[in-house]
């Protein structure tokens, strides 16, 4: 089994990733965004330093990918990742334009051909309001300059990558609304997702009378 969590800024994507590690006794490969020297200048001025920013998160991601999933896959356990690959070409098309966007998908094109897929996508949602107050609450100092029209910008995106403009061949997606959902407190919530996945990726013991929302 190899999963996925999906979803914008501040959406829970890394909280319940390690929830969901025990439960599934899984390998878990988190993404390393901090070490990024020049996101906290890009949150400030995202025109000036969006290149930059792009290219050093398309290598590092590749770079940590190539290497991490194929071994950790061969290792016989599941994997749960808090990211994809190819939500780093969504952020491109955001951030990029004119040579610098075309350069861009040269490179990863050619990069994105030798990175395994997860089996399944699980993208959360929640309102901008949700998510800005999460985003505060957290209170990442490189996230303090962050606009709300970025956030709804990235929401839109989302929408359009993993649900609208979904390329034939691409990882399945399931759809997990957590405007009202507390996996920390409250164990229902996070069994309540578990279940999804199970029935999403046919795994046993699952309920399969439980709703679901796919997209792929």
């Amino acid at each position: 089994m190899y999963l996925a969590i999906e979803g914008v800024i501040g959406v829970g994507k890394t909280t319940l990733a390690r929830l969901l590690q025990p439960i599934f006794q899984a390998n878990l490969l988190l993404e390393v965004f901090e070490e990024n020297p020049f996101l906290s200048s890009f949150y400030t001025d995202r025109q000036r330093y969006a290149f930059q920013t792009q290219i050093f998160f398309l290598l590092s991601r590749y770079r940590q990918q190539h290497q991490a999933v194929p071994q950790l896959l061969a290792s016989g356990k599941p994997l749960i990742a808090d990211y994809t690959f190819e939500k780093d070409a969504l952020f491109a098309r955001i951030n990029l334009q004119g040579d610098e966007l075309e350069m861009y998908w040269r490179v990863h094109e050619a990069l994105a051909e030798k990175i395994p897929l997860p089996q399944l996508v699980v993208l959360l949602r929640a309102d901008v309001d949700v998510l800005m107050q999460r985003i505060a609450l957290r209170d990442r100092p490189y996230e303090r300059n962050m606009e709300r029209a970025y956030i709804e910008q990235l929401c839109r995106a989302y929408e359009q990558h993993f649900l609208e403009n979904r390329r034939l061949g691409s990882s399945p997606v399931l759809v997990v609304d957590t405007n009202h959902l507390d996996y920390i407190r409250n164990p229902q919530d996070l069994n309540s997702v578990v279940e999804r996945i199970r029935q999403a990726l046919r795994l046993s013991p699952f309920q399969a009378e439980l709703p679901l929302q796919m997209e792929g």
